[in-house]
């Protein structure tokens, strides 16, 4: 077989047409931007032969540290053990957290030889801590390899990449667990519909998204994975995320048929977990290597620095927390115990229903009731004096006519002050506002939907009413640090002109705005807490939240008790 060189570790029964090789035999491409392009239309996926040479050159070219052990490393190393032990039961590392070898159409004996790579690469990282994807990779790898040195050296290179801002692989349990918060996150906000879904199926969301590496890294067939692998070798992590988004849009339609899945039961977390990763073991059924791939770049996801911004933010909350190392996960149910929970707004179904639009870094805090009118009184100055130092906060409204709205503001109230008694906006692209009651919708910030926008948010010009107040001089200092425009969390540099996208929240002594921009707020409240106003707005794109004019009937603020402290 013309595969032989390359073909040493594939059982080739199992391959079904990637056996046969066909299509073009070399790549003449030196640019990246071809081989992206390359990547994405898999012009390389059906010649095993040259999958494997473009893959040792991608592999060749990361940058790596100085001292990165190669092939001669690991022949000197293990020598004739090969031929001695062809066992596979040389246990694997504890950092791979139990996931074993997959088969992904290798020879039996082949599984072996991962168990071999992987304990060589134990003894040569010994930094690496908690990486649960590495027994996937290294099978991915051993695919495309002449022997297991090459594979060691492959699987080396991409553990020892060095390039700034590029991440491949999860090396510690700080960033597999920051990296599970902010699949949440952008699940959350790119794929509501099956977001909702395993929030209302699911006992403990959190749990179920822990699994999001090994749907890719794992779970998905051989043939899938290998177009996968063709551009994550290419673009990076990001791939991983968009790959998984995808598949959870994909789980979703299989599980509701188009219909809008009402009346679902809440079961187990393990249940959905078994069944989504059934459900991607299997999806070879239904959906094409090629349409998982179109689908999951047609999602319109933030860039790879905010995706980075992200993490390192999840990465610093689980820091704060002292979740750095492997330990028994929380159960988001407990940070919203029904036994204990009251609120004279909300029901603790419905809490829990906004729990789940949180960012992650928050969905382990318990509520905590700062500020409410039956108890506090009708005075923004409460409110105020109340709301400050918590962030974030969460607004309940009750209307007179028994509507309920509200909004989760990312910033401390006190950042108002900034700008004297001028009304001044502030916060970050992480505020949302809402409806409950009569239907439960989330109206998040419109940049989210449509990436474009950012491109024309400008800082405030002389011309601006909020330009000479202290915080717009802050604002643009903080944007000249954080280099661009940082849509969820560069935060406080959103003091712009009313024609804006970005106007979240603003306060003084008179009232209290969430959502500006265009011709009216998502919500306005006078001083009394008493009067309010709600209408569309350009920065949430939101339908008014319930009648026009109302009256209030009672007003809640909500703070996150951080969970981990008790």
């Amino acid at each position: 077989m013309a595969e032989d060189d390359y073909g040493t570790f594939v059982d080739w029964s199992q391959m079904g047409d990637l056996a046969t090789s066909s299509g073009p035999t070399k790549v003449d491409c030196k640019e990246l931007k071809e081989f992206k392009q390359m990547a994405r239309q898999g012009y390389w996926a059906k010649n095993h032969k040259l999958r494997a040479q473009v893959y040792q050159q991608l592999i060749k070219s990361i940058p790596c540290r100085t001292v990165t052990p190669d092939a001669e490393v690991y022949r000197d190393i293990i020598g004739d053990a090969a031929a001695k032990k062809p066992s596979s039961h040389i246990p694997l590392p504890e950092f791979v957290d139990g996931n074993p070898v997959p088969r992904y159409c290798l020879k039996a004996d082949a599984v072996a030889s991962a168990h071999r790579i992987i304990n060589c690469v134990a003894g040569q990282f010994p930094d690496i801590s908690h990486c649960p994807s590495l027994p996937a990779l290294t099978a991915l790898l051993l695919h495309f390899s002449k022997d297991e040195a090459q594979c060691f050296e492959h699987v080396s290179r991409i553990l020892a990449c060095n390039e700034p801002g590029k991440r491949l692989l999860d090396q510690t349990f700080l960033a597999y667990e920051s990296s599970c918060m902010t699949f949440g996150d952008l699940a959350n906000k790119y794929c509501t519909a099956a977001h909702k879904l395993i929030v209302a199926t699911a006992a403990d969301v959190l749990e179920v998204y822990a699994d999001w590496q090994r749907w890719v890294l794992g779970d998905l067939p051989f043939g899938h994975m290998a177009r996968v692998l063709d551009v994550y070798l290419v673009e990076g992590y990001k791939v991983l995320y968009r790959v998984a988004i995808a598949l959870l849009k994909f789980y979703r339609k299989h599980k509701t048929g188009g219909q809008a899945g009402q009346n679902l039961q809440q079961l187990d977390s393990a249940k959905i977990r078994s069944d989504i990763q059934a459900f991607v073991k299997g999806i070879g059924s239904t959906v094409t290597p090629e349409k998982l791939l179109e689908k999951s770049f047609s999602i319109r996801l933030i860039n790879r620095k905010e995706i980075t911004l992200l993490q390192l933010t999840n990465e610093k909350s689980l820091q704060q927390k002292g979740i750095t190392v492997k330990q028994k996960r929380r159960n988001v149910q407990l940070a919203l115990n029904p036994d204990t929970f009251s609120s004279e707004i909300v029901s603790a179904k419905e809490m829990h229903d906004i729990w789940s639009w949180i960012p992650e870094r928050f969905a382990l805090c318990q509520p905590e009731l700062l500020f409410t009118t039956s108890t506090h009184g009708c005075s923004l100055n409460r409110f105020y004096s109340h709301c400050e130092g918590h962030e974030p906060t969460l607004l309940l409204i009750r209307t007179t006519d028994g509507d309920v709205c509200g909004a989760y503001l990312s910033s401390d109230w006190e950042e108002r002050k900034r700008g004297g008694n001028k009304l001044s906006y502030f916060g970050t692209g992480e505020c949302f506002v809402f409806r409950l009651k009569p239907e439960m919708e989330r109206y998040e910030w419109v940049v989210i939907r449509h990436p474009e926008l950012a491109s024309a948010i400008r800082p405030a010009g002389p011309d601006d009413p909020a330009a000479d107040s202290p915080s717009a001089n802050q604002s643009l200092q903080a944007e000249k640090l954080a280099g661009e425009l940082s849509p969820f969390l560069a935060a406080r540099h959103f003091n712009l002109n009313s024609k804006n996208t970005s106007m979240f929240m603003a306060g003084n002594f008179d009232s209290i705005i969430v959502g500006g921009g265009g011709d009216s707020n998502a919500l306005f409240i006078d001083a009394d807490l008493n009067h309010g106003h709600t209408g569309r707005c350009t920065t949430f794109d939101n339908p008014p939240l319930c009648k026009e004019s109302f009256q209030i009937s009672l007003l809640e603020a909500w703070g996150f008790q951080d969970a981990m402290a008790h």
